[in-house]
């Protein structure tokens, strides 16, 4: 029984019960704008007065489909919301807390003709200038 309660209690656990049920949640909420905001807009624009209830016959089968695309819409925003609540700040998090301080340089500009040349250096590679000390 201790095995299964430290199981329980592991961080990992409680984090995913914890986004599962805030995700039925979330899923909830957008299911119902779905169903009662933007189901009715797109019904306005199309001319039926419930978006749910579109729905074709074929050989004797009705298809349902205004059920379907409000299932689709609700997806979509879900994942819109996910994507750009969820996933874009915490990738935004994870690479500013993962950036490397800028490496020390390793080379340093000939004051003569500017090129690269490496630090320890002590006549430049290109125009054989001594290097001064300043220059360093």
């Amino acid at each position: 029984m201790k095995d299964f309660k430290q199981f329980l209690l592991r961080g990992n656990v409680v984090d995913l019960a914890v986004g599962v049920v805030m995700g039925a949640a979330f899923g909830t909420v957008v299911t119902a704008l779905v169903k009662d905001f933007i189901t009715p807009l797109i019904a306005a624009i199309a001319g039926k007065h419930d978006f749910s209830g579109i729905a074709f016959t074929m050989n004797g089968s009705i298809f349902p489909v205004g059920d379907f695309i409000n299932a689709l819409i609700a997806f979509v925003l879900v994942a819109l919301a996910v994507f750009y609540f969820v996933v874009k700040p915490v990738n935004f998090l994870v690479s500013r807390a993962h950036q490397e301080p800028p490496a020390d340089p390793t080379t340093t500009k000939c004051p003569e003709c500017l090129s690269e040349v490496p630090i320890a250096a002590k006549r430049c590679a290109y125009c054989t200038q001594p290097l001064a000390a300043s220059a360093k």
